[in-house]
């Protein structure tokens, strides 16, 4: 009996179902710990966002209405100062200081509190960050942080 040397060879070289589900797990294997790890790059990217944003980006028009206007907005007049002017010493408001202000990251709006209980000397503008709760941990303002003491 002839064995035909070519179908032999043809066999070796072409694959196998089971070798090509095999390959096609992998591949959706590390597609899925990729998307996971790219979820992470991009919450890290809007938490710092967010404190390039409450940390230096408001930091001017804050400083030039403090200028204008002989100190920080109150807390009840807000961010909103910034855009027009305020119902109290409105003549020497030289505005608008920003055009908009967006909410940040996820969906909320900045929080913003003159005179600061964490900065008394000024004012402190926080977002509520990822969980959206004011008061937690994950909180981003323009304070710094007390790390503790190592000893």
């Amino acid at each position: 009996m002839l064995r035909n040397p070519k179908s032999a060879r043809s066999r070796r070289a072409a694959f196998t179902l089971f070798e090509i589900l095999i390959v096609v797990s992998i591949i959706l294997l590390l597609t899925g710990l990729a998307v996971q790890q790219g979820g992470a790059i991009f919450d890290d990217a809007r938490k710092d966002t967010t404190r390039v944003f409450v940390q230096e980006t408001l930091k001017l028009p804050l400083t030039r209405y403090k200028i204008d206007n002989g100190g920080f907005p109150y807390t009840e007049e807000g961010l909103q100062a910034l855009m027009s002017a305020p119902n109290t010493g409105a003549e020497r408001w030289r505005g608008p200081y920003v055009d908009k202000l967006d909410a940040d990251p996820w969906g909320s709006p900045y929080q913003y509190r003159c005179p600061g209980t964490r900065n008394t000397s000024g004012y402190d503008l926080w977002s509520r960050g990822p969980d959206r709760q004011d008061g937690t941990a994950d909180d981003i303002g323009n304070w710094v942080s007390q790390a503790p003491k190592a000893q």
